[in-house]
């Protein structure tokens, strides 16, 4: 696999990665309650406890994009 094809690979997962990132986020910053309601119907969880695992996932998440995606983007184009 040539440079140009990792370039625009880790290009696409950073763009994808980056707006479902962001779309968790916007869903559980305006409708924290429902996402709440729905797993709480699944899993039994207090709400302290439940803000706890959605920030702790945000966090590895984040973590994991940015080692994961951004800087081997960012990597490509500064060898490029």
């Amino acid at each position: 696999m040539d440079r140009n094809a990792l370039q625009t690979f880790f290009m696409w997962c950073t763009i994808i990665n980056g707006v479902w990132f962001v779309l968790a986020a916007m869903i559980c910053a305006f409708a924290g309650d429902w996402v709440y309601r729905m797993q709480s119907k699944w899993f039994p969880i207090s709400r302290d406890a439940f803000n706890v695992a959605i920030y702790s996932f945000f966090a590895l998440f984040k973590i994991i994009f940015l080692v994961f995606n951004v800087v081997p983007y960012i990597a490509l184009l500064i060898v490029g």
